[in-house]
């Protein structure tokens, strides 16, 4: 049995129902914000402000947060897993694709942090 360095122990059933789970959660926020686009007559701060100011659309913000950084990993994992292969890169690919997988979770982690100080902040 072979197992990849870099898949910490996932199946990929796992990361399939994460994948479609996520995009559910995240179809169901993008279509409650254009709602309110759509129905908001004037769309200022202090209308957008109240949209997102109970409690609910604050779970529900936070949970397509983690939706999006869930879903956002597993694509990166899977294009990195794809491209950057041993054949392709002479034997350098598995440091390269660390590499990359590194940058690409602290640049989920910095946005995820920061889209939870703009909620609930």
């Amino acid at each position: 049995m072979v197992k990849s360095v870099t898949s910490l122990g996932r199946s990929g059933v796992a990361d399939f129902v994460i994948q479609r789970l996520s995009a559910v959660i995240l179809l169901a926020f993008f279509l409650y914000v254009g709602f309110v686009v759509l129905c908001t007559p004037e769309l200022t701060y202090s209308a957008w402000s109240a949209a997102f100011a109970p409690t609910w659309v604050k779970v529900f913000s936070l949970l397509a947060i983690l939706s999006l950084a869930g879903h956002a990993w597993i694509g990166w994992w899977a294009v990195l897993s794809d491209y950057v292969t041993e054949r392709m890169m002479g034997g350098k690919a598995t440091f390269l694709r660390l590499l990359l997988q590194l940058i690409g979770f602290i640049i989920l982690v910095f946005y995820m942090v920061w889209s939870f100080q703009i909620l609930w902040g």
